[in-house]
C-alpha cells in the first residue's frame, strides 16, 4: 500500500513539473528567437521588420509577430501557432510570411527557419534562375541554390514555389524578394542565411569586372565539398573556420 502511494505521488510530481519545464523551454526558445531576429538586423540582412524567424518546440511553432521592431519584443510578446496555423500562444498577430514557415516545418525536419531581404541575395534573385556555383559552400546548402519564382508575399502560392526550390536544399532565393533557410537550430538556420548572402555578394563582385567572367565550380565539385562539410568541425556540419 505504501509502495502504491509512493508510486502515485511520483506520477503526480512528474505531471505537475512538466508544465513548468515546458514553460521554461518555450521561454528559452523565444529568447533565442528574438536574439536571432535582432542579429539579422545588426548584420544587415534585414531592414526594419522586413524579415521573420521561427523555431519549433514540440508541435508549437514560435514566430516573430508582424510589424513589430525586434528591439521592442519582450518575453511576454511570445507568439506561437500549431502546425495548421492556429494561434495557441500570445495576442500579437503572427508574421505575414507564416505560410512559408509552416510549409517548411511540415515538410522537413526543420527546427528553425530564417527569412530575410538580404540585399545581395535579393539582387541575385532578379538576375538568374539559380545562384552560379561561385564557391564550394553551396555544398553546405545541398547544392546549387535555386530561385523560387515570384509570388505575392504571404500567399500559399509563394510557399509552394519555395518548397519546390528547396527540394534537396536547405536554402533558396525568392525572386525579387529575399532568402529563406532552415536548420536543426536557430544558429544553423542563421549561418546558412549568412553564407547564402556572402556567396551572392562574391558572385556579384566577380561578375562586375569588365571583360572577365568568374570561374565556376562544377556540380560534382560542389557535391564533393558538401560531403566533406558534413564531416567538418567538432560536431560536423559547421562552416570551415
Amino acid at each position: 500500500m505504501a509502495e502504491q502511494r509512493r508510486d502515485a505521488r511520483e506520477v503526480r510530481d512528474v505531471g505537475e513539473s512538466a508544465p513548468g519545464a515546458r514553460e521554461r523551454e518555450m521561454e528559452a526558445a523565444w529568447g533565442e528567437l528574438v536574439a536571432t531576429a535582432r542579429r539579422t538586423v545588426a548584420d544587415g540582412l534585414v531592414v526594419g521588420t522586413s524579415g521573420n524567424v521561427s523555431v519549433r518546440v514540440g508541435d508549437t511553432v514560435l514566430v516573430t509577430p508582424t510589424g513589430v521592431p525586434y528591439d521592442r519584443l519582450r518575453p511576454e510578446d511570445a507568439v506561437g501557432v500549431d502546425l495548421e496555423g492556429r494561434q495557441v500562444l500570445g495576442s500579437l498577430v503572427p508574421t505575414s510570411e507564416l505560410p512559408m514557415h509552416l510549409a517548411i516545418h511540415r515538410a522537413t525536419d526543420a527546427r528553425a527557419v530564417v527569412h530575410t531581404h538580404a540585399a545581395h541575395a535579393t539582387a541575385v534573385s532578379t538576375l538568374v534562375p539559380e545562384l552560379p556555383l561561385i564557391h564550394y559552400m553551396a555544398g553546405a546548402l545541398g547544392g546549387p541554390v535555386r530561385v523560387a519564382p515570384y509570388a505575392t508575399y504571404g500567399t500559399p502560392e509563394l510557399a509552394v514555389n519555395m518548397l519546390q526550390a528547396l527540394t534537396g536544399r536547405t536554402a533558396c532565393l525568392l525572386q525579387n524578394h529575399g532568402t529563406i533557410a532552415y536548420g536543426t537550430s536557430l544558429s544553423q538556420a542563421f549561418d546558412r542565411t549568412a553564407q547564402l548572402e556572402w556567396m551572392s555578394r562574391v558572385w556579384l563582385l566577380a561578375s562586375s569586372v569588365p571583360g572577365l567572367s568568374p570561374t565556376l565550380l562544377s556540380p560534382e565539385q560542389v557535391g564533393e565539398a558538401g560531403e566533406r562539410l558534413g564531416r567538418y568541425g567538432q560536431g560536423g556540419g559547421a562552416a570551415p573556420r
